[in-house]
């Protein structure tokens, strides 16, 4: 990303995510995260990043960032059981080509596209390089994740075919305080959310954002801390390295923003937050300290107070978690698009894929129907 023009990246339509900003990507090659093209030290991290360029004219009219990787950490969108099934056949599953925000479960763009360019026309040009590069690194598939829905259509009438997956986004129904939130609850749930926030609350001294621009080295390594904190009480892989923090300040601090707790004169728990004008994501929660529903009160419901706000249509709180859906997150599908380059494994693939989008379909529906809010107007029921 260092070798790129970081305006004319940013200048593409990103919709509402920075998740391929050239700050986002920048920082997570600076600090190792990911695999820079050009460096030595290649597939340490088993992302090594190739960025796609479309020129016309000397102008940048459109972009794929894509990624050659020896494994299927930090997608999200998982396919351990398809490489599992290519080794059971005796089939080489990588390296595979992934199109994706690394370690990022967010949906957004990822065919980037210059305003007013020749949509159709830029995003074939993509698509086939997409295709060639794939060949030239003999990669055995290509993975479009968390795309939006007009691109996986798009990428189905180029051969790829489709999958379904879910998240719980939180959506802006034009409330104007947290209270017009709460006011769209079932009774039970909005007296549930009111005392989780207030014995959180009461346990701390302060709740306060803290934009990019603020967050000095000491905030930043606490952070950095919280996120180690989390992945190791929980088993996970920190994908993020050490400096990422540091660099996605100085790269990209206007998009960025904290979340810090503070209780008993100290910080003790913090998270990180990427702001847009048109969405308001959230990630990255930790804390040295274990305060019961602290959790829920910074990464949710402090996310969700910021969203009304600043008039955010769209909250996204990361991936997973069916706890979201008691305080106000609604199911809502997610897209991919994939390409296997052996046909016998292609197929029963995509007739798996096919048995699970309706799974899925399934799923939202009936989960849909569980979820906290009123039914209609004056139903204030259980």
């Amino acid at each position: 990303m260092a070798e790129l023009d970081a305006g004319a990246w940013d200048g593409l339509d990103h919709g509402a995510s920075p998740f391929l900003r050239h700050g986002f990507l920048r920082a997570l090659e600076d600090s190792g995260s990911i695999d820079a093209a050009s460096s030595k030290k290649r597939r340490r991290s088993g992302w090594s990043g190739l960025y796609l360029l479309a020129e016309q004219a000397g102008r940048l009219v459109g972009a794929v960032p894509a990624f050659v990787k020896d494994h299927s950490y930090g997608e999200y969108i998982f396919d351990w059981g398809w490489a599992s099934a290519a080794q059971r056949a005796g089939l080489r599953y990588y390296p595979k080509l992934v199109i994706a925000a690394p370690a990022t479960p967010a949906t957004g763009p990822r065919h980037l596209l210059a305003p007013g360019a020749d949509a159709a026309a830029v995003r074939a040009a993509l698509i086939a390089a997409v295709r060639a590069v794939a060949d030239d690194t003999e990669c055995s598939s290509i993975h479009w994740l968390f795309c939006t829905r007009d691109e996986q259509a798009a990428l189905a009438e180029a051969g790829f075919f489709p999958r379904a997956s879910m998240q719980f986004h939180w959506h802006n129904r034009g409330y104007h305080t947290f209270d017009d939130f709460l006011a769209q609850l079932k009774s039970r749930k909005r007296k549930q959310l009111r005392k989780e926030r207030e014995r959180a609350r009461a346990a701390i001294e302060q709740l306060t954002w803290v934009p990019g621009s603020e967050l000095d080295e000491q905030r930043l390594d606490d952070l950095d801390r919280f996120y180690r904190n989390t992945t190791d009480e929980h088993g996970g892989r920190d994908y993020l390295r050490p400096g990422f923090f540091h660099a996605l300040a100085r790269y990209l601090p206007d998009a960025m923003r904290m979340v810090e707790v503070i209780a008993g004169g100290k910080r003790i728990a913090g998270a990180l937050f990427l702001e847009t004008d048109r969405a308001l994501y959230g990630r990255y929660w930790g804390a040295d300290v274990r305060v019961d529903l602290l959790h829920f009160e910074t990464a949710y419901y402090a996310g969700i107070e910021r969203a009304i706000a600043r008039g955010l249509p769209l909250f996204e709180a990361g991936a997973q978690g069916e706890h979201k859906l008691l305080r106000g997150f609604d199911p809502v599908p997610t897209y991919s698009a994939h390409w296997i380059r052996h046909p016998g494994l292609a197929a029963a693939i995509e007739d798996y894929t096919r048995r699970e989008a309706a799974a899925v379909e399934a799923q939202i529906d009936q989960l849909g129907r569980f979820g906290p809010y009123r039914a209609e107007q004056g139903d204030d029921s259980e």
